[in-house]
């Protein structure tokens, strides 16, 4: 295991030092919160709540940009298999893990900086965390753990993918209806019927959902939560989730790369 977190911590490093070479990429993850923030609290809020929809926006913010970086993993590991990197790692002792937890690592701190951006537009907007700080620490816990749960999604459509191009497009097509189809920015309450049992139980509703509550963000005036098991349980469906998640698409990702390898 110190063998796999060293060379993992190698990878990630060579990784964020690459980030230099495409800033671009490192512009788009900062920008889209931004956008997304500004569009939907000045576009929409006005017919929603206000300064007190804006508020409750964040929380949705938070789990949809960190969910959209997941195309920025898929998107890394197809363009080093494009251009033989994983080739070359291949050639080098190194464990296997250490290849796909290092893109893995190196996304993380991305999200870390997307966070600060984020929350720094939220308090911009008239954001505001209402709790105390060892609840807000544990929401921003939260959606990190929730965005490493995602990378592995990413990492595992980007070994799948047969070029760049394919892991480009498979990488985004999931995720609005992922985050949309959420209590990201409404509430699930005014969905109809197998629609919101689907948004109900959508692990972004339940990040988004226990964030706002650990942050001391509620509804605006109106806007009703509903009483589904997800709801009400947001915060230990939130951690399960995200451990599932985790477990479920590493073994995905490990499986993919290992017939990668042999062949």
């Amino acid at each position: 295991m110190n063998r796999v977190a060293r060379d993992a911590c190698i990878i990630a490093w060579r990784n964020l030092l690459n980030l230099r070479r495409t800033p671009g990429s490192v512009i788009a993850a900062l920008v889209q919160p931004v956008m997304f923030v500004l569009l939907l609290a000045y576009v929409f809020g006005g017919s929603l709540g206000g300064a007190d929809y804006r508020t409750f926006l964040m929380g949705g913010i938070f789990a949809q940009a960190v969910t959209f970086n997941a195309a920025f993993t898929a998107l890394g590991l197809a363009n080093d298999m494009d251009k033989g990197i994983v080739d070359r790692f291949r050639s080098l002792p190194m464990p296997r893990m250490a290849v796909i937890l290092g893109r893995t690592l190196s996304d993380l701190t991305m999200s870390v900086v997307t966070l600060i951006v984020t929350s720094l537009c939220g308090l911009l907007v008239g954001w505001r965390i209402g709790t105390s700080l060892p609840e807000a620490a544990l929401a921003y816990f939260l959606i990190l753990l929730f965005a490493f749960a995602m990378s592995w999604v990413g990492a595992t459509i980007g070994l799948m993918a047969r070029s760049v191009e394919v892991a480009q497009s498979a990488g985004l097509i999931w995720l609005f209806p992922v985050t949309f189809v959420s209590s990201a920015f409404v509430s699930t309450a005014t969905m109809p019927g197998p629609l919101r049992t689907v948004a109900e139980w959508n692990p972004v509703s339940a990040t988004a959902t226990a964030v706002r509550q650990l942050f001391g963000n509620p509804p605006p005036a109106g806007i009703p939560l509903g009483d589904a098991w997800p709801v009400v349980n947001a915060l230990p469906y939130a951690l399960l989730c995200a451990a599932v998640i985790t477990v479920a698409f590493m073994g995905l990702a490990l499986s993919r790369f290992r017939r990668i390898v042999v062949s």
